[in-house]
C-alpha cells in the first residue's frame, strides 16, 4: 500500500471514529430482561458502529419514573432511550421524540390497542416493546394428585389451594403455601386490585368516560374475598411481594398457585428450576356469582427516545431495532417476553418454546388496561390511591366498606369535580 493510501485509509478511520456517538439506554434494571436488552443493544453496535452504554435505573417502577421525570425535565441528555411502562407515554409525551417519521408504518403491525396507548395528541411517542397481561400459574402435578381441576372461580382457587396446602403440609412440605401473588405497596398491587374488582364485575375505578365507579357492592365484595386469602392460603409476607418474591416462592416449590406475569414462564421452566415440567399457565379466576369475568391487567413495555437527545436521530434507530420482528422473536423465545407484533403470534418455534402463547394472544387482545389514559398526569396518585387503601383492607385496618368509600373521596378530589372527561 502506498503511503498517499495509508493516509487515506487512516483518515477514513479517523473520520469514522469521529462520526461514532454513544447512545444512553435504560432499561430493565436486573436479571434475565437486563441480559437481553444488552445483547440486542450489542448487536445493534455490531451493525451501526456507534455504542451503547445501558444506564443503571432503580427496579422499582415508582422510583423509575420519578427519575425520568428529573431526567427529562432537565433535559440533561443523561438518557437517550427509556424502556416505559405502559401507563407512562401519557405522563411523559410532551418529553419524547415523535417517532413516526422513523417507523415506516411497522406501527401497523403491532396490536393497535397499545399502539394507541402510545400515541399522544397525534404523536407516536413510544413504540411497543413486548406486551404483558396478569396470569394464573398452577402446579400441574400437585392438581393431578389431588384430583383436582384447574380452578376457574376465586371460590375455587381457594378451596384447591387449601387442600393441597394442608395435604402436602401434613405430608411434612411446611413451607408449602396455597397462592402467592404481589401484595407490596406499588403498582403491581394495583394490578391486582383491578383483576380483583373486574372479576366481580365491579368496574375499573374510573370509567372511559371519566367518572367515578369504583364505591359499589361487588368492588367491596371483591376486596372481602382477597383479604380472606391473607393466612388463609396466602402468607401474610405476601405484603411484601413484589413479582419476584412471588416468583421466587412458586419456583422453589412452596406455592401451589402464583399470579404473575408471562416472563416468569421461562424461568420456572429453566433447567435447575425445581417445577420444571410441573406447572401450567391459565387465565385468572373471576367470581362465579356476580357476572364477572375473565381479567388479566394489560402491562408491558415501550421504548421512548427523550426529545432532546443530542442523538435523536441514533437513539430512534436503536428503539426501531430492539422493538423489530427479529428482536422481539429472540426475547419470546429465551425469556417468554409477549410480542406486541401479532404476526409473531403465529410463529411456530416461538410457539414451541412458549406453548401457552397461543392461548394468551386472546386474552393480550381482550386485556384489561389500568385508568391511566383517562387520568392522564394525576394516574400516578390515582394508583397510589388504590394500593394505599387497598392495603388497609388486606392488613386489616380498615373494612372493605370503608376503604371504598375513602377511595372514592380520594378520586374525588383528584378529579375535576368528580371526574376526568
Amino acid at each position: 500500500m502506498s503511503m498517499k493510501a495509508c493516509w487515506l485509509a487512516a483518515a477514513l478511520l479517523l473520520a469514522s471514529a469521529a462520526q461514532a456517538a454513544t447512545i444512553k439506554l435504560s432499561c430493565a434494571a436486573q436479571g434475565q430482561e437486563l441480559e437481553m436488552c444488552k445483547a440486542g443493544a450489542e448487536a445493534w453496535s455490531k451493525k451501526t458502529g456507534h455504542s451503547v452504554v445501558v444506564v443503571p435505573t432503580p427496579a422499582d417502577a415508582t422510583e423509575r419514573l420519578a427519575l425520568y421525570q428529573r431526567v427529562l425535565q432537565d433535559r440533561s441528555g443523561a438518557i437517550d432511550v427509556l424502556q416505559l411502562d405502559v401507563v407512562w407515554p401519557g405522563l411523559l409525551g410532551n418529553h419524547l421524540l415523535d417517532l413516526k417519521p422513523h417507523s415506516r408504518g411497522v406501527e401497523q403491525s403491532h396490536f393497535g390497542g397499545v399502539v394507541a396507548n402510545n400515541t399522544v395528541a397525534g404523536r407516536l411517542v413510544a413504540m411497543p416493546w413486548f406486551m404483558d397481561a396478569g396470569l394464573l400459574y398452577y402446579r400441574r402435578d400437585l392438581l393431578a394428585k389431588y384430583e383436582l381441576k384447574v380452578p376457574r372461580t376465586w371460590d375455587e382457587l381457594a378451596l384447591a389451594a387449601r387442600k393441597v396446602q394442608e395435604g402436602e403440609r401434613a405430608a411434612g412440605h411446611k413451607a408449602l403455601w396455597g397462592y402467592v401473588w404481589q401484595g407490596r405497596a406499588y403498582e403491581g398491587l394495583t394490578c391486582n386490585v383491578l383483576e380483583w374488582v373486574v372479576s366481580h364485575g365491579g368496574g375499573s375505578f374510573v370509567d372511559q368516560g371519566g367518572r367515578i365507579t369504583v364505591r359499589n357492592p361487588q368492588a367491596i365484595e371483591a376486596l372481602e374475598r382477597a383479604a380472606r386469602l391473607i393466612g388463609d392460603v396466602s402468607p401474610r409476607e405476601v405484603l411484601d411481594f413484589g413479582e419476584e418474591e412471588a416468583r421466587a416462592a412458586f419456583q422453589a416449590g412452596n406455592a401451589v398457585f402464583m399470579r404473575n406475569w408471562p416472563y416468569a414462564w421461562s424461568l420456572a421452566q429453566g433447567k435447575d428450576s425445581p417445577v420444571k415440567g410441573k406447572i401450567g399457565v391459565t387465565v385468572l379466576p373471576k367470581s362465579g356469582d356476580r357476572g364477572g369475568r375473565y381479567a388479566a391487567t394489560l402491562g408491558g413495555q415501550q421504548l421512548a427516545v427523550a426529545r432532546h437527545s443530542p442523538n435523536a436521530a441514533l437513539a430512534a434507530d436503536l428503539v426501531m431495532y430492539l422493538t423489530s420482528a427479529e428482536v422481539q422473536k429472540e426475547r419470546a423465545i429465551q425469556g417468554s417476553l409477549n410480542p406486541t407484533l401479532w404476526p409473531l403470534y403465529a410463529d411456530r418455534d416461538i410457539l414451541k418454546a412458549n406453548p401457552f402463547m397461543g392461548e394468551l394472544f386472546g386474552v393480550l387482545a381482550f386485556a384489561v388496561g389500568r385508568p391511566a389514559t383517562v387520568t392522564g398526569a394525576q394516574y400516578g396518585e390515582v394508583s397510589a390511591a388504590i394500593w394505599t387503601t387497598t392495603r388497609e383492607v388486606l392488613s386489616g385496618r380498615s373494612t372493605a366498606a370503608a376503604a371504598v368509600a375513602k377511595l372514592e373521596n380520594e378520586l374525588l378530589r383528584l378529579g375535576r369535580n368528580g371526574r376526568w372527561d
